[in-house]
C-alpha cells in the first residue's frame, strides 16, 4: 500500500500533439467585438442587401446596374474572404505582407468603387417604374455601405499610421 501513489497515473490526455492541418486552432472573437470587425460584418450584410435588391429586378436593360452588381458582388465576396482571413488569423501566417497597408488600400478602393456604384444606382432609379422601390432601396444601402467602407478606411489608416493601438482601433489583431 505504501507504493500506491507511485503506480497511479493521473494523466488525463494523450501526449500526442494536436494537429491543426494548417488551420488555426482558435477563432479571434476579439476582432468581431471590436469596431473594425463590426464594420466588416455590417459591410457584408448591407452589401448583400444592395445586390439582392438589384438582382430581384430586371436590371439587364441598364448598364449602370451591371456596374452596381459587379461592384457590390465583387466587394461582398472580397469582404467575406477578408473576414475569414482576419477571424481565423490567417494573416499571422503571412507576416511578410504589410497587412495594415493592404487593408487601408482595400478599404479606400472599396470606398471609391461603392461611391461610383451609388451614383450610378441613384441616377438610374427614376427610369424604372415598377422596380423603383427596389432600386431606390438599393441606392440607399449602397450609400450606407460606402459610409461603412469610409469608416473602415479611417480605422485602417489609423492602424497603418500606428495611432490606433487600442483594442477598438486595431484593424488587424496581433
Amino acid at each position: 500500500m505504501a507504493d500506491f501513489p507511485g503506480k497511479v497515473s493521473t494523466q488525463t490526455s494523450s501526449q500526442e500533439p494536436q494537429r491543426s492541418y494548417g488551420i488555426p486552432a482558435s477563432v479571434d472573437m476579439d476582432f468581431i467585438k471590436g469596431i473594425p470587425g463590426i464594420l466588416l460584418v455590417a459591410e457584408i450584410v448591407f452589401g448583400l442587401l444592395v445586390w439582392a435588391l438589384i438582382a430581384s429586378t430586371s436590371y439587364s436593360n441598364a448598364s449602370a446596374y451591371v456596374w452596381v452588381m459587379f461592384v457590390s458582388v465583387s466587394l461582398w465576396l472580397l469582404s467575406i474572404a477578408l473576414l475569414v482571413v482576419l477571424l481565423l488569423r490567417f494573416h499571422q501566417s503571412l507576416p511578410i505582407i504589410p497587412w495594415p497597408l493592404v487593408l487601408m488600400v482595400f478599404y479606400s478602393v472599396a470606398t471609391v468603387l461603392y461611391l461610383t456604384a451609388f451614383l450610378a444606382d441613384a441616377a438610374s432609379v427614376p427610369n424604372y417604374g415598377f422596380y423603383r422601390g427596389h432600386l431606390g432601396a438599393s441606392a440607399f444601402f449602397a450609400i450606407v455601405v460606402s459610409l461603412l467602407y469610409t469608416a473602415s478606411s479611417y480605422f485602417a489608416y489609423l492602424d497603418w499610421r500606428g495611432e490606433g493601438q487600442n483594442a477598438a482601433g486595431s484593424t488587424v489583431p496581433v
